[in-house]
């Protein structure tokens, strides 16, 4: 079937006059994490982080706040820059089972949108996060790609959610240990 130049021409104006009409909305990556703490908050470029992870330099701001961390750089940096390879088919029926959402859920309580009211908000942008961080990463993941696939220009990170939790958790590596192997093995064989 051949279309007529005015066939063509017509589509190539639909294309081009439809955003504007329509007004899409264009899908956003984070630029920035807003990291909280009761009333203080500071706020670090996701680029300088990429940077720092990538070449070990950074900015005046990021270096205040990592120092307010009291781990050496070299260990932030292998934390960050720490892939987790996961087959997105994976990636995707884990945030979609029942542990994905409770851990999500709660998860959303630490990391949010700006103006996220409820859990769902959150859950949804985390799953996205995941997902497009994976893509990202080309099929693994590490914080700096989960960051950057995040679907709002602003993250916030709640240091005062993440003290509850880490409170109630004796260790990080159990919690990764927990969630990368008995989860990850019975999606695998479903």
């Amino acid at each position: 079937m051949k279309l007529s130049k005015l066939s063509i021409f017509k589509i190539f104006i639909i294309l081009v006059i439809s955003p504007l009409i329509f007004n899409f909305p264009k899908t956003n990556a984070a630029e920035e994490i807003k990291i909280t703490y009761s009333i203080f908050s500071r706020t670090i470029k996701v680029n300088s982080l990429k940077t720092f992870v990538q070449e070990g330099k950074s900015t005046k701001q990021l270096k205040r706040i990592l120092k307010a961390t009291g781990s050496p750089d070299k260990e932030i940096r292998k934390v960050l820059n720490k892939d987790f390879e996961v087959p997105i088919t994976i990636a995707s029926k884990l945030v979609y089972s029942e542990i994905g959402n409770v851990f999500l859920t709660r998860l959303s309580s630490i990391i949010h949108p700006p103006r996220a009211t409820d859990e769902r908000t959150g859950l949804l942008a985390l799953r996205a996060s995941v997902i497009q961080g994976i893509k990202i990463g080309n099929g693994k993941i590490n914080l700096v790609n989960f960051f950057e696939g995040y679907p709002t220009k602003t993250v916030i990170l709640d240091v005062s959610a993440l003290s509850k939790v880490m409170n109630k958790v004796e260790s990080i590596s159990e919690l990764l240990t927990f969630f990368s192997n008995s989860p990850l093995e019975k999606i695998k064989t479903n």
